[in-house]
């Protein structure tokens, strides 16, 4: 298309830099692997990296190595911290890329994935799941994070349906506008709940500061299938995002479709969000932090802020959740907890930069 083969020049007009480089890649891939493997090495049961390594290797076709590791540490590797990794690397990677792309077609470094009700939806969802005592199930068969899904695809539908139904043009305030009145409605559907089901109130409140605890792969196989079409959305779009941010004129001029692009971003994060928020709870600040953390270190390409995000967002959850599992060693603290409290401090600098106009 000639919107994507120009959005280089324009950019380099602009002083953002246009494409990927090797070297940011190889430090964002080097930052995921040791999150990887501290998360892998580090935890009540304490296992050597040499040791971890030699049974993966293990598990390759036609190999076959004494790693060391008794049946119930090599139970711990497999059953226990690779699930939780590799779905706190989904989750993370899902919020912060969802985050980038809200600030992107908002054009709002303060945009959130929970922006158009997803934080609602879900916790609605899952309320009524708790509440209802359909949450005997293991992994995918939970009806927990299946509730807590359907929850959030239908506040996100609602919003998306009546910001879209007050014009013919859909503006970014009328959507937000649209999220915070269904948010509302949904907190209080949920909130009467609560009050009924009184007895619940503890496990609703524990969803609600989240959590990565899994029984296996389950969650894991859940969720992919969602991360992996909405990611390929976003990354899709990137260049279309920095396209828009030079002007819709400008846009249409290359040949491209500003509402058409606006609401396969929207859905695509919304997903993204969404499918996260469904097996880890509402785990709050990572779509806010971890992009506009990576923006003020290369600058304000989509093109590179996107799928940099991804890669610190996984790393970032990775980390927060290992801290989460070993400060209060046996016991666990939420995650949400800890997101919050790098977060929290975080969101009131970018406030304080705003407020005096530095970005």
């Amino acid at each position: 298309m000639r919107w994507n083969k120009l959005t280089d020049q324009h950019l380099q007009e602009g002083g953002s830099p246009a494409r990927l480089t090797g070297k940011l890649l190889t430090v964002a891939s080097l930052i995921l692997f040791v999150s990887a493997l501290l998360s892998l090495v580090l935890g009540p049961v304490s296992i050597r990296p040499d040791q971890i390594f030699l049974e993966i290797l293990d598990h390759f076709p036609g190999v076959t190595i004494d790693s060391g590791l008794s049946k119930v540490e090599a139970a711990i590797i497999w059953d226990v911290r690779l699930p939780r990794i590799v779905l706190g690397l989904l989750v993370g990677g899902l919020l912060a890329v969802a985050g980038a792309s809200y600030q992107g077609i908002f054009r709002n470094p303060l945009a959130d994935p929970y922006l158009l009700g997803v934080a609602a939806g879900a916790g609605l969802g899952a309320t009524i799941a708790i509440a209802s005592g359909a949450t005997n199930g293991e992994g995918m068969f939970d009806a927990l994070p299946i509730a807590a899904f359907i929850g959030s695809a239908v506040a996100v539908g609602i919003t998306l349906l009546v910001g879209g139904a007050v014009g013919k043009s859909t503006s970014t305030v009328t959507l937000l506008l649209a999220g915070v009145a269904v948010a509302s409605l949904f907190t209080a559907i949920q909130t009467y709940i609560q009050q009924r089901e009184s007895a619940t109130l503890r496990q609703v409140y524990s969803w609600i500061l989240g959590r990565l605890s899994t029984s296996g792969w389950d969650e894991v196989i859940m969720i992919l299938p969602y991360a992996v079409i909405s990611v390929t959305i976003m990354l899709a779009m990137r260049g279309a995002l920095d396209v828009l941010a030079v002007g819709e004129e400008e846009a249409l001029s290359l040949g491209l479709r500003p509402e058409r692009v606006r609401w396969m971003v929207i859905a695509a994060a919304s997903l993204a969000a969404a499918s996260a928020v469904a097996v880890s709870g509402l785990i709050a600040f990572v779509g806010i932090i971890v992009p506009h953390a990576v923006r003020m270190v290369v600058g304000a390409s989509n093109r590179l802020v996107i799928p940099l995000s991804l890669f610190i967002g996984a790393a970032f959850l990775v980390l927060t959740d290992l801290l989460a599992r070993t400060l209060q060693s046996p016991a666990e603290l939420p995650i949400g907890v800890v997101t919050a409290f790098f977060g929290a401090p975080f969101f009131l600098f970018v406030l304080r930069r705003r407020s005096d106009g530095i970005i």
